[in-house]
């Protein structure tokens, strides 16, 4: 099984926000290049992560992004439950739909199987994950130099 892409932005953006220091408001730009993700990719998965209620975006002078307690004390699985598409590992519906369909087992078979990874990382809190050595990793991440900016001679 492989997450998508846009479950992989937000877990990252996640970890970075659990080890910001409480005055430390990150813009979705300085996430998105401290993550080396584009900023489209990281502005909607901040909205969907402030959906679930585990980051808090503020707009404007003094605003920001931060984990909330709810963010920050999630399981992994809850959150990745919360990021993915609902459905079947395997397209059985697709167009065309699977022939085999109405009397595959492997579709309850994967299904079961999807929902064992989910509850492997159910006993993984985001607080856990952000320990040595990755903490330090992640707050020694730093935003590339804004290329677009004008230059002064």
């Amino acid at each position: 099984m492989r997450l998508t892409a846009f479950t992989d932005i937000s877990l990252r953006l996640v970890m970075r926000l659990a080890v910001a220091r409480p005055d430390e408001l990150l813009t979705t730009r300085t996430a998105a290049g401290m993550l080396a993700v584009p900023y489209t990719h990281a502005a909607k998965a901040v909205a969907r992560l402030s959906e679930l209620g585990v980051v808090e975006a503020r707009r404007g002078r003094g605003g920001g992004l931060q984990l909330t307690e709810a963010g920050r004390g999630a399981s992994v699985g809850s959150l990745v439950r919360g990021l993915e598409a609902e459905g079947d590992v395997v397209g059985c519906e697709d167009d065309p739909p699977c022939p085999l369909r109405a009397a595959c087992r492997l579709r309850s078979a994967l299904r079961q199987a999807q929902e064992a990874f989910y509850a492997s990382l159910d006993t993984i809190t985001v607080e856990s994950l952000v320990g040595t050595p990755t903490g330090p990793v992640l707050l020694s991440l730093t935003a590339p130099a804004d290329t677009t900016a004008p230059r002064t001679k």
